[in-house]
């Protein structure tokens, strides 16, 4: 069975979806009618911007957002997937592919989003860190023993998850992870603490905008972020979506619900190729490829 996978914040680059855009009239009219929904042209920062202007996240999560659902458009007839699942913001790109929104919807909720995460991350200052070679459950016991706030934020690959929080906290967390013996427990170059308690006022301000958006029945189940099930009720996934932003991303073990539900080929739909290698890393013997138009 065929698992299509979409990134999230961090797999940008500038010229991303230039090529679509030549060679496709759909991918074009696609990009232009987003440039007019956003209000501003995220094609000419896109396509021949800076990469620190690409890194603001009211750019660059509706970037990556265009880059998978027009790739996916454009791939036509040959995109067949029988689930989907998406990477935090790539949840949103997952679910304009299989039909449960469509792609204005989609556009408008994922500019709502990353305004709302970074108007979240200015009311208190927060930061994530990358710890590597710990297993999950010391993870999550030293973020419980810390004072502050500090959660596990992304659970990446086994060997690799992501923290999130207050900065003294996740500090905090980092040199104990450390002495528990992590390879390595590092600050990220990020805007704010996402995935926490922390992104509750994003949280609040999103789930209005979610609950007036119509989510009609997929094409296929989408695996999601907060429950790794396969899911394909609408109501469900509109839940799902709206405590994605203050919940783990839970990575690895959507990986191993696809695959107990029949997926051996993970498709990756959009920019980079980052989650092939955690999909390698969590299932070594499932086939990964990035989405391509011939």
């Amino acid at each position: 069975m065929n698992a299509y996978i979409f990134p999230g914040q961090g797999a940008q680059f500038v010229g991303m979806g230039l090529d679509l855009y030549e060679n496709h009239s759909e991918a074009q009219e696609l990009f232009e009618k987003a440039n007019e929904i956003l209000g501003f042209s995220i094609t000419d920062i896109m396509f021949e911007g800076t990469a620190e202007d690409l890194k603001q996240t009211k750019v660059t999560q509706p970037a990556i957002f265009l880059h998978s659902v027009i790739l996916s458009k454009v791939l036509g007839d040959s995109f067949k997937p029988d689930m989907v699942a998406g990477h935090s913001l790539g949840e949103f790109s997952a679910l304009v592919a299989n039909g449960t929104l469509n792609f204005e919807d989609g556009l408008k909720l994922v500019s709502q989003r990353a305004l709302a995460m970074q108007k979240a991350c200015e009311i208190q200052p927060s930061t994530m860190a990358a710890v590597l070679g710990l297993e999950d459950e010391v993870v999550e016991k030293i973020c419980s023993e810390v004072e502050g706030i500090v959660v596990p934020a992304n659970y990446n690959c086994p060997g690799q998850l992501v923290i999130s929080g207050e900065v003294d906290a996740v500090n905090v967390a980092c040199e104990k992870m450390k002495e528990a013996g992590a390879r390595r427990a590092l600050l990220l170059p990020v805007g704010g603490a996402f995935h926490s308690p922390l992104m509750e006022p994003a949280r609040e301000e999103l789930a209005a905008a979610i609950e007036a958006t119509e989510f009609k029945t997929p094409s296929c189940p989408i695996y999601q972020n907060v429950t790794t099930t396969a899911v394909s009720d609408p109501n469900e996934i509109q839940k799902n979506l709206i405590l994605q932003l203050t919940a783990p991303v839970k990575w690895t073990q959507s990986v191993q619900q696809m695959v107990k539900g029949g997926a051996t080929s993970f498709v990756e739909v959009g920019p980079g190729k980052v989650l092939q290698g955690l999909v390698k890393k969590i299932h070594s013997e499932a086939e990964t490829s990035s989405a391509s138009v011939s």
